[in-house]
């Protein structure tokens, strides 16, 4: 008997968000295990690692936490409840956490050792090296320490969120009971000590070892470590939580607002307690009781506390334990811009659009070169940009500085509320706003997400505009290590829609409904949904039809049912997600046409392409949105067609290199569970990273991609085995 369809309002039908985000630290995991990366790569990626459980902790296992202290019976998408949620979610952390503490002490460091670079314990130190680490500690650490006792006169201290601490049993006056210290290990001191003769010790060993010279009187009991992660969210209260009025809002509250919750998410409650793998059970008990947290949120760690900092390690002149540098191409049509000649840019792009795409392309000579003619072209009138994320020290800001100097309409929309970035955020508003640029702080209610630049130019006595949508952020050093694609244009259509987009954010003023741009809240999930269901239609009517959508994350549930609707009318849908994907590919009767895929490798990938069969006539788009609720809710995003048939050649290239990867890309089942693919034996490996490097190298100037031959429109076949993927042989192999 067939089994009857999942119907599209059982919560069977998704995935759970948690875990699938879970799924992506454990993908990246695997390359740090692998061995055929150069040993400093899997460094790094064990670092991102522990970057990726901190923020996870931070972000999502807070608020799991806080909605099982409520007692929300609010459900996830697949139907758990939080508590369910959060056990489930620390079962795979307690796994991922085995795994990396065999390969940072199995792995890495003895393969760090063979190569002369160990990171040593202290008791593995001679005489010479232990007078130098002693002497080191004298001079740059030990008048930086502060020893924290607890006692009846001394409460608990507080205690910061991701640093390290030496928890520390002296004997009392009495010597029957043990008093408590704790001394914090300075986050502005290096955190591995290079040694005489190769190697590294790290910062919190060297404290313990030399722990007389701070407390002279008393030879410690017990010397443990221990490390707090706090939530991203402090209780304050949202603006748009407060009654409506119908008094004219505070100037500026939104500044005020968020240094409050800044301040209240460094005092915020501690959601994760890891502890050195020796601190006995009592004392585990009783250091959790003190920061508030229960035995199922401390979690020992077998290995050193604090991997994201494995990213500090410095190897000098080891390049071969490194990938081959990557240094961005300069696009080809971009090498036509003269710096002597600021005009040359803008006419260029009045030519026709350029698709970028970085970190293949430069950022630096093709959207920073953009803003820097602006200021430096007598021709230029204004410029505008948004700024969601941006570098420590930042072109892109100085040259607005500048063109707001040389008397230039500067306006530039500063997203306060992005999350771990509002602190230098704010502070690069209030830079440019003393630099005479016009900034605003936001939208009230909704984060600005979109990634917009726009210039006006005078030209012949008439007005011009010329503009760059993107998917990434202006934000010169991740522009080296984000995948991203953009388009510079001058098209009259879309320059127009985007100054409308500017003017609503900066007046605060309704978003009008564009006809060409896809913009959220507005009309973004609206259009969405209308092209997912014309796939649908054209599949019915027997033309050709398909659906290739590349994103970050993948949770939208409307998106999702339409998506499982396509499906069943047998659309191929091909889902390039690189994080967490809710949706559940190759369930029989639901998602049979649907795969959902991902490359994990040296760059993150980060771009938003989104292609349309559309019977035969193909439709494409790129911009800031993921298909999450949050995305085409809660946030302004832009979505662009693109125009130029060159450009639409090169997207359908990039997607195709991403289908033909045979070794860095992961396939994802019906539960969940994601598989690398291996190449087939005597197969060459195909990396789409490497092969994307490879293509913007030898593309010489003025080529167009080669056009790739029409798309296959009958669903999807099933993959045969390890490696092998639905193929379309009507496709070209580069």
């Amino acid at each position: 008997m067939k089994k009857s369809p999942i119907p599209l309002d059982s919560p069977e039908i998704f995935l759970n968000r948690e875990l699938s985000w879970l799924a992506f630290a454990s993908r990246v995991i695997a390359l740090a295990e692998s061995p055929d990366l150069p040993l400093l790569e899997r460094i790094k990626f064990a670092s991102i690692v522990g970057m990726l459980h901190d923020e996870f902790f931070m972000k999502r296992m807070s608020g799991l936490m806080r909605q099982t202290r409520k007692g929300s019976t609010n459900l996830s998408l697949d139907g758990r409840q939080p508590p369910e949620e959060l056990a489930a979610c620390r079962e795979e952390i307690h796994a991922q956490m085995a795994r990396l503490a065999h390969l940072v002490d199995e792995e890495i460091r003895p393969a760090l050792a063979r190569e002369g670079h160990p990171v040593l314990n202290h008791e593995d130190l001679d005489r010479r090296q232990t007078d130098t680490v002693r002497d080191y500690f004298r001079k740059s650490v030990q008048p930086i320490l502060t020893p924290l006792a607890v006692d009846s006169e001394h409460p608990f201290p507080f205690v910061s969120n991701l640093g390290v601490n030496l928890a520390i049993l002296l004997p009392n006056r009495e010597g029957s009971r043990s008093r408590f210290v704790r001394i914090k290990v300075p986050r502005n001191r290096p955190r591995w000590i290079p040694v005489p003769g190769g190697g590294w010790i790290p910062l919190e060993q060297v404290i313990a070892a030399n722990l007389d010279l701070i407390i002279p009187a008393k030879r410690p009991k017990e010397i443990h470590l221990f490390r707090v992660t706090r939530g991203a969210e402090g209780d304050v209260e949202r603006t748009e939580d407060l009654p409506e009025t119908d008094a004219l809002p505070e100037p500026g509250s939104i500044l005020r607002q968020v240094s409050g919750e800044l301040k209240a998410r460094r005092f915020a409650g501690v959601v994760r307690l890891q502890v050195g793998s020796g601190m006995p059970k009592r004392f585990r008990k009783w250091l959790a009781k003190q920061l508030g947290v229960g035995a199922t949120d401390t979690y020992p760690c077998r290995t050193l506390l604090g991997l994201c900092d494995l990213a500090q390690l410095e190897v000098e002149g080891r390049e071969d334990l490194r990938l081959p540098v990557h240094e961005p191409i300069t696009h080809p049509r971009c090498r036509r811009f003269r710096t002597d000649e600021p005009s040359a840019i803008f006419e260029e792009i009045s030519h026709g659009e350029i698709l970028l795409h970085h970190p293949y392309h430069g950022f630096d000579t093709s959207v920073l070169r953009l803003i820097q003619a602006a200021a430096e072209d007598p021709s230029a009138l204004a410029i505008k940009l948004t700024i969601y994320r941006t570098s420590a020290d930042s072109p892109i800001i100085r040259a607005l500085a500048e063109a707001a100097r040389r008397g230039k309409q500067v306006a530039v929309l500063v997203e306060v509320t992005a999350r771990f970035d509002e602190a230098p955020n704010i502070a690069w508003g209030q830079y440019l706003e003393k630099e005479g640029v016009h900034v605003a702080y936001g939208v009230e209610s909704l984060k600005t997400h979109v990634k917009l630049a726009l210039v006006v130019r005078e030209e012949g006595g008439h007005i011009r505009r010329y503009c760059h949508v993107g998917t990434g952020n202006y934000h010169t050093g991740t522009a080296r290590l984000y995948e991203d694609v953009g388009v510079l244009t001058a098209d009259p259509e879309i320059c127009d829609e985007v100054a409308m987009v500017f003017n609503a954010l900066t007046g605060a003023t309704p978003i009008q409904e564009p006809s060409r741009l896809l913009v959220a809240p507005i009309t973004m999930r609206k259009r969405f949904t209308a092209m997912i269901r014309r796939e649908a239609k054209h599949a019915g009517a027997g033309r050709p039809c398909g659906i290739d959508a590349k994103m970050n994350q993948l949770q939208d549930p409307d998106i999702i049912r339409e998506l499982y609707r396509a499906g069943r009318a047998s659309v191929p849908i091909r889902l390039n997600v690189r994080g967490l994907c809710c949706l559940r590919p190759g369930v029989p009767g639901l998602s049979e046409s649907i795969r959902v895929f991902g490359a994990v490798g040296r760059f993150l990938e980060h771009s938003r392409i989104f292609r349309f069969e559309n019977g035969g006539e193909p439709e494409y788009f790129l911009g800031s949105a993921d298909w999450m609720r949050r995305n085409l809710d809660h946030r302004v995003e832009t979505v662009v067609p693109v125009l130029d048939p060159n450009s639409k050649r090169e997207l359908d290239e990039i997607l195709d290199v991403y289908e033909r990867d045979n070794c860095t890309v992961w396939d994802s089942d019906a539960e969940g569970n994601y598989r690398r693919r291996e190449p087939r034996e005597g197969e060459t490996p195909r990396a789409a990273q490497e092969t994307l490097i490879a293509m913007a190298r030898r593309r010489p100037e003025g080529t167009p991609p080669a056009s790739p031959l029409p798309r296959r429109v009958h669903p999807l076949q099933p993959a045969r085995g390890p490696g092998s993927r639905s193929r379309r042989p009507d496709r070209r192999t580069p």
